[in-house]
């Protein structure tokens, strides 16, 4: 059959909601609790394509590539160029992400996995990507394509289900704004540790700064929960807790009871390659972080981990959690 690859158009929105709601159920069977449906997930499919394509000024920019056999649809991408936080350099521009709300359907020609792959990162490098990212679940179809030998898996996103209350902890306790200073220079041995494991993560020069301000602000923000670990007077790491975002969650899914700890870092995490001190404290950190997000009526939670990090890989699988999502790189482009 002949494979023909092009730009996803406005008449396509019915077609494109067909293949991504099938790709969400694939999800959701293997976990129902952090995969979700939204209500009406197919409205809520082409609402979001619709408002993306008819958008003349988007703060980033985006784009879905459908492949055809014989005229009809057997396979879509979704890619963005994806922001970067401002506490990082960002050398080398948005990189490319091709996102996880990727779909092939069972009976596609042999090969359109691959083709359709090439076809977005050629969509993303022609968009001035000079950084590749791609992201699956763990067994995804999408998987395939990142075990090229030019993709390394860079972050992993760790979840878990049944969250629980913490036993009472004496060193851990909610941050205030007389934190911030020693919230920021732990955050800068966390930088520093990320730019060691890959220069992907290379700090911007004003990053305490921007860093310390946004800190700041999420003391007063109501959806969040801030927390230090301290020995003495001294304060050893820090957790936030927060809600989830779609940048990880395609459309079809509800993330309203999702939460994230993007922001955790201890002292016994400061070599990647092994604990400090057993990782008590570490531990007693990560409980009440996720408490928080359990108060808030969250039933998963989501852990940003590099892949590198092994010690706080050991930290996270000891309490339960399991990698749900990998971000891959690609060495070059």
């Amino acid at each position: 059959m002949p494979l023909t690859i092009r730009d996803l158009e406005p008449a396509d929105l019915d077609v494109a909601a067909g293949l991504l709601l099938e790709d969400a159920r694939q999800r959701q069977a293997a976990n129902p609790t952090l995969w979700t449906l939204a209500a009406k997930a197919r409205d809520k499919i082409t609402a979001t394509i619709s408002a993306a394509l008819g958008q003349d000024n988007p703060p980033f920019r985006q784009k879905w590539l459908l492949a055809e056999a014989d005229g009809e649809a057997i396979g879509i991408t979704h890619t963005i160029l994806l922001p970067v936080p401002p506490i990082y350099a960002g050398a080398f521009g948005r990189p490319g992400l091709i996102m996880e709300d990727c779909f092939l359907r069972d009976d596609a020609p042999d090969g359109t996995l691959q083709t359709l792959f090439e076809a977005a990162e050629a969509d993303l490098i022609e968009a001035g990507a000079r950084i590749l990212l791609g992201s699956s679940v763990p067994g995804g179809v999408w998987e395939q394509a990142y075990a090229a030998p030019d993709y390394d898996p860079l972050t992993l996103y760790f979840a878990k289900t049944g969250l629980r209350s913490p036993q009472e902890l004496q060193d851990v306790r909610p941050a205030n704004a007389a934190d911030v200073p020693a919230i920021v220079a732990s955050s800068a041995e966390n930088r520093q540790i990320l730019f060691d494991l890959n220069a992907f993560w290379k700090p911007h020069p004003d990053a305490d700064a921007r860093f310390g301000a946004w800190m700041e602000k999420s003391l007063t923000l109501p959806d969040r929960d801030m927390f230090v670990s301290e020995v003495g007077d001294t304060v050893t790491g820090y957790a936030i807790s927060q809600p989830a975002t779609p940048l990880h969650f395609p459309p079809p899914h509800d993330i309203s009871a999702i939460g994230v700890i993007d922001d955790y870092y201890h002292s016994d995490l400061a070599d990647p390659e092994r604990l400090q001190n057993d990782g008590g404290a570490a531990a007693s950190l990560l409980q009440p972080a996720e408490a928080a997000l359990q108060a808030r009526g969250n039933t998963a939670a989501l852990v940003v981990c590099p892949a590198a990090w092994l010690s706080k890989i050991a930290i996270l699988k000891d309490a339960g959690y399991e990698n749900a999502i990998t971000w891959f790189k690609k060495r070059q482009v």
